[in-house]
């Protein structure tokens, strides 16, 4: 009997065995479901593989019902283009999907790269060959230690990481049931100590910087803990005249704003950078780009951000100072505000951490200090109330 594309019915295989069946006789729909007889019903339905391909992936119940439940699942992850393996995939084969499929389109670039790095150089290096549903603890386990051993225990750490973030996904893609890397305590890693810049000599370098093409750049992540992404990453659209400056940095597609306060050096140091891009602008004509950034090459173009901390290392250099990282200059930031007695949750807003406890524990070493002036302060007082000496 026929039910639209469908057709319902009995045959006989080479061997002469009646056997019931139901096939899509469409040939988009790509599925069939037969008995044997005295053996369960199968559904076969052609499925995406990781790799982009297609094969035929079977799945079996007792009653005719259970079958074609299992076969409609199946064909709702077709529609949707999720991969159904025939075969557990390898973690060489997840991994790149992973990165192309599920990272890059709903993170920050940034966080691809870190990511593609760990996989290319040491997950599928060391894990590539295993497949999913037969990767165990103790291989997790094995590829933590030796990355510990001969890289660093910050580098075994981030590896872990990922790869628990990639099996996360696989879990929720139905590809497996656990996820190994979860039970696994990450490598410890020291605490690296923070040593940012001394008021004096932040205002050395400033000085020293201040005919620098990205002098600016340099006080926004100075005066504002701007990180790098968010320099190279500045329009002219977020720079507000009045009462502040809004900027982005959250994953693509996403906009996340936080309005600042401009302090009067970042408004002079932004004058001067317009000024000096008009310049720029004159001078190259049609060759110019419009983009839109605050920072830009001599043709308009994004600069590289690798290019903001060659140029603030060079000045630090020529100005006889430590160097230190850009990022360090964000430390410094908390550190002067801290120091002169601005709440923890302001310094949060400002450095636009997500939670309280982020500023508190790398900055901890400054509220000591505070705690140790407060200390003080109150024991000179009660000596001086009770007349001791």
């Amino acid at each position: 009997m026929k039910f639209g594309p469908v057709q319902i019915g009995t045959y006989r295989d080479r061997h002469g065995r009646t056997k019931d069946s139901a096939v899509c006789t469409a040939d988009a729909c790509g599925w069939s479901i037969t008995k044997p007889k005295g053996g369960r019903y199968m559904a076969a339905v052609y499925v995406l593989q990781p790799d982009g391909t297609r094969a035929r992936k079977f799945a079996y119940g007792k009653t005719w019902a259970e079958c074609d439940v299992k076969r409609r699942e199946l064909l709702t992850k077709v529609d949707q283009g999720v991969p159904v393996p025939t075969r557990s995939a390898r973690l060489s084969e997840w991994l790149p999907y992973w990165l192309e499929n599920i990272v890059k389109p709903h993170c920050k670039r940034t966080t691809h790269a870190k990511y593609e790095v760990r996989v290319r150089l040491y997950l599928v290096p060391l894990l590539g060959s295993k497949r999913l549903e037969s990767l165990s603890v103790g291989d997790v386990r094995r590829i933590l230690v030796q990355l510990q051993e001969k890289t660093s225990a910050a580098t075994a750490k981030e590896s872990h990481r990922v790869l628990r973030t990639a099996l996360t996904a696989a879990v929720r893609e139905e590809l497996v049931t656990r996820n190994a890397a979860t039970s696994l305590e990450p490598p410890t890693v020291e605490d690296r100590e923070l040593s940012p810049w001394t008021l004096q000599e932040t205002l050395d370098f400033l000085a020293a910087g201040l005919k620098d093409p990205l002098f600016a750049a340099f006080v926004l992540a100075i005066a504002l803990g701007f990180r790098r992404g968010e320099i190279v990453g500045l329009r002219w659209e977020n720079v507000e005249r009045v009462e502040g400056e809004a900027y982005e940095d959250g994953p693509r597609g996403k906009r996340r704003r936080q309005t600042l306060p401009l302090p009067g050096i970042c408004v002079a140091a932004l004058r001067w950078q317009r000024m000096k891009q008009m310049e720029m602008r004159v001078k190259a004509g049609d060759a110019w780009v419009e983009t839109g950034y605050v920072f830009t090459t001599r043709s308009g173009r994004p600069i590289e951000p690798r290019n903001v901390y060659r140029s603030f290392t060079r000045v630090a250099k020529d100005a006889g100072l430590r160097v230190i990282r850009l990022h360090d200059a964000r430390h410094g930031t908390a550190t002067l505000l801290t120091a002169a007695g601005v709440l923890p949750r302001v310094v949060m807003e400002i450095l636009g951490h997500s939670q309280i406890a982020v500023t508190m524990n790398v900055y901890a070493h400054v509220v000591q200090d505070t705690q140790r002036e407060a200390i003080g302060h109150m024991d000179r007082l009660l000596r001086q109330r009770s007349g001791r000496p």
